[in-house]
Order: C-alpha cells, then sequence, then structure tokens
C-alpha cells in the first residue's frame, strides 16, 4: 500500500520521471518528488532530515506501471541539492504547472530565482553523460589514444616510473596531463583513468591493456545493437539536452523537445552505430564547447540561498518577521 507522511508541511509536489520529460511508456511507473518545510523540533534539534520515501511495491520487487513512488526533500536538502547542480533539482525548478500537484508562496520563490543555481558545476553532468558514451566506443579516436599511450609504454622498462617518460607522454584528445592530486604529485590521464607519475609502467601496462581489451569488445557489441543499456544512453542524452537548453537558453523546457527521440533511445528502437553514437557524441562536443565558454558563475549563489532559508525558517517557524 502507498502510505507517506502526512504530517509533512510540504511547499510542493511535482511528478516527475518520464512523464515530466514526455518519453513515459505504457511500462512506465509513477514518480512525485516534493519539497517539505522541516519541524521546529527538528531545527532546534539539529536533526532536520534529508528525505523521506514513500511507495507502492514492496521491497525487493521491480516497480510495475500501477506503483507510485515519492520522495520529499526537506527545504534545506533541496537548496543543497540545486546548488549543486544536480539534475532532479533542476527537474523540479522548471517543472510546469501542469506537473505541479501542489505549491506554495515559498516554492514560487525558489523557482523565481532559480538562475541564481546556474553555475559551471553543471560540468559533473556532462562527464556523467560523456562517460556513458564511453562505455560503448563511441569514438575511435578514444581507443586510438589508448593504443598510442601503450605502444610508448611497452617500449620502456617496466620497472621504470612514468615520471622517467613524462615529457614523451602523448598529450592528445583523450589523454593528457591532469593536474596534481593531494599530494602534489602530477597525474596523467587516459580516456578517464588517472595515474600518479609515481607509478611504475610495468603498473600501468595491465590497466591500460584490459581497457582496451574490454573496450574494444563493448565497441564491437555495440556495433550490432547488442548488450547496451538503452536507458542509460537515453538518460545521457536527456541529461546532456538539459545542459544545452540552460547554457544556450537559461531555462529547460518541458516536456523536452526531443522526447520523442529520447523514448525511441530508451526503447532501443534505433541503431546505436549509426543513430545513437553519433548524435550522442555530437551533443557531447557541442556541450562541452559551450560550457567552457560560458559566463556562468564557477558555483551557485550560495550567500543568497542561505539567507533565503534563514529567513523562511525564521519567518516560518520562529513567527519573526
Amino acid at each position: 500500500m502507498f502510505t507517506q507522511n502526512t504530517q509533512l508541511a510540504y511547499l510542493v509536489k511535482i511528478q516527475v520521471g518520464s512523464h515530466l520529460y514526455g518519453t513515459a511508456t505504457p511500462q512506465s511507473d509513477t514518480d512525485y518528488k516534493g519539497v517539505f518545510l522541516p519541524s521546529k523540533a527538528s531545527v532546534l534539534l539539529g536533526r532536520i532530515p534529508k528525505n523521506y520515501s514513500f511507495s507502492t511495491r514492496s521491497d525487493g520487487e521491480r516497480n510495475t506501471p500501477d506503483d507510485v513512488d515519492m520522495e520529499a526533500y526537506s527545504l534545506h536538502y533541496f537548496l543543497q541539492l540545486a546548488c549543486e547542480g544536480q539534475t532532479i533539482a533542476l527537474d523540479m525548478l522548471h517543472a510546469p504547472d501542469s506537473m505541479i500537484v501542489e505549491t506554495s508562496a515559498i516554492w514560487q520563490a525558489v523557482v523565481k530565482e532559480r538562475r541564481r543555481f546556474y553555475s559551471k558545476r553543471l560540468d559533473s553532468f556532462v562527464n556523467y553523460a560523456r562517460k556513458q558514451a564511453s562505455i560503448y566506443g563511441i569514438k575511435g579516436s578514444r581507443l586510438q589514444a589508448v593504443e598510442e599511450v601503450l605502444a610508448l609504454l611497452k617500449a620502456h622498462n617496466p620497472e621504470a616510473k612514468l615520471q622517467t617518460i613524462w615529457d614523451e607522454l602523448p598529450r592528445r584528445e583523450h589523454c593528457g596531463e591532469a593536474g596534481r592530486d593531494p599530494n602534489g604529485m602530477r597525474m596523467y590521464e587516459v580516456c578517464g583513468k588517472r595515474f600518479q607519475e609515481s607509478v611504475t609502467i610495468g603498473y600501468t601496462l595491465p590497466v591500460l591493456e584490459q581497457f582496451a581489451s574490454q573496450y574494444g569488445q563493448r565497441a564491437k557489441l555495440a556495433a550490432q545493437n547488442q548488450a547496451i543499456d538503452w536507458k542509460a544512453v537515453s538518460h545521457a542524452l536527456r541529461v546532456a539536452l538539459q545542459v544545452k537548453q540552460i547554457l544556450t537558453e537559461q531555462t529547460i523546457t518541458f516536456p523536452l523537445k526531443d522526447a520523442d527521440f529520447l523514448r525511441q533511445v530508451k526503447q532501443g528502437q534505433l541503431d546505436y552505430l549509426t543513430r545513437v553514437a553519433p548524435a550522442l557524441d555530437a551533443l557531447m562536443d557541442e556541450v562541452e564547447t559551450l560550457l567552457a565558454a560560458s559566463d556562468l558563475p564557477e558555483q551557485a549563489d550560495t550567500a543568497y540561498w542561505d539567507r533565503f532559508l534563514c529567513d523562511v525558517i525564521e519567518r516560518e517557524l520562529f513567527n519573526h518577521p
């Protein structure tokens, strides 16, 4: 049975997920997200919960189209998620009225200033989408990068450290220097895998050889439309499209403009190698270029949201004007 805490002081309840995106299928369940104002006692005792979850399904069972899931975030936690640029928070902030079940003046005040959440921290979601894309070997250049590094490593003593050949290591797309670790050691990155300059060539070789082998196998399967997590790929596409719209239009429109395409991807109806891979790779390149050129701040306006939160708590829970 679907039960939820009716004692929560909801600020908003929103239908989210595939119904919000416009990608729902007959098999889609129903998801809601909410934000609630914590109780005075939880604030005074320093025990403000992050969230509560409710579901009609039993533990361990998979969701069916008849199931309903609800997750409610405390206002404190929601503002944290939004400042981090978490996609679920951004979804909620841009939900149209048709998806909003319950609202409040406080929520409307948050939405009015939602651009204060926009920042270059969106890059974490671009990185997620890029990683998802790389799983299936979208670009042959990734495998070429690994093979170029492997060829260099195999030409040197396996007991030598990377720092001894540092200047010879390739600097190109998908491989190059990756800053320093917390101890000040230089880092070298190959297709998302990072190595300290102090590790030996003998340590690095098998790691990259295994990656090249697995990468090549996944690419072959992807070429045959096999072993592809279509839901994950559609999620990567969706995230990238949403970030692109924020960067170009300073908003997200629901249902998504590319909902039909995303639904086809999610259901595995398109050829991966000729339709999906090129679209995702081109989109990733475009979004990364847009983000690099963006004038968004490095982080959200946390000072504003801290003041906002304090004002709401004082006014609503402690009757301070």
